[in-house]
C-alpha cells in the first residue's frame, strides 16, 4: 500500500511540475513571469527528482547574475 501511494504521489508530482514548467516556458514568448514560472515548476519537481534540483540551482545562479546586472545598469543610468 506504501508503495502504491509513494508512486501515486511521484506521478502528481511530476504533473503539476511539468505543468507549471511548461506554462513557464509559454511565458517566455507569451505574456507573463516566465523565468519565475520556470523555477516555480523546478522547485516543485526537485522535491522529487535530483536532476531538477540541479537545473533548480543553475537557473537561480543564473537569475542572480541577471538580476545584478539589472541593477548595476539601473545605478549607472542613475548617477549620469
Amino acid at each position: 500500500m506504501k508503495t502504491v501511494l509513494r508512486h501515486t504521489w511521484r506521478i502528481i508530482i511530476i504533473v503539476v511540475g511539468l505543468t507549471v514548467l511548461i506554462a513557464g516556458l509559454l511565458m517566455l514568448v507569451l505574456p507573463g513571469p516566465g523565468i519565475v514560472v520556470l523555477i516555480a515548476g523546478l522547485a516543485i519537481l526537485a522535491t522529487e527528482f535530483v536532476w531538477a534540483a540541479r537545473l533548480l540551482e543553475r537557473a537561480k545562479e543564473h537569475a542572480t547574475r541577471v538580476t545584478q546586472r539589472g541593477k548595476a545598469l539601473v545605478q549607472r543610468d542613475n548617477s549620469q
